[in-house]
């Protein structure tokens, strides 16, 4: 029997600061504090407590760089976002996920490989 991959279920926390690091790379926890979204309106402690519970679940890795840790994330842009394109197709619009992928293509929100890597993730879900 083949297993087949679990995508991760993320909250939105977890999506703000994935959101951050796919766009930045590699960040110390104040210098992703400092770039999270005005709406994220959360102590420096929270983001600090969130990197590190993101740590453990494997969603980012954690290195010591000169005393201070840096994070950077483990999972790509698809991998993260086919669990919300299939909560959104599945519970909300109860579509297939196909209308919803063709909606990040149109607008160009994704690269032509993350569609790619997308679509098959989805695939390997249903």
């Amino acid at each position: 029997m083949v297993k087949r991959k679990v995508l991760p279920e993320l909250t939105r926390s977890e999506v703000a600061v994935l959101k951050v690091l796919w766009r930045e790379g590699e960040l110390s926890a104040r210098e992703l504090h400092e770039r999270l979204p005005e709406a994220v309106d959360w102590a420096y402690s929270t983001t600090r407590t969130t990197m590190d519970r993101m740590a453990s679940k494997g969603l980012v890795s954690k290195r010591s760089f000169h005393g201070i840790n840096v994070y950077a994330p483990r999972i790509s842009r698809a991998v993260g976002l086919a669990s919300v394109v299939r909560e959104l197709a599945d519970r909300v619009l109860e579509t297939d996920y196909a209308p919803v992928v063709s909606l990040f293509a149109e607008a160009n929100a994704l690269t032509p490989e993350e569609i790619e890597e997308l679509e098959r993730l989805l695939g390997e879900e249903s």
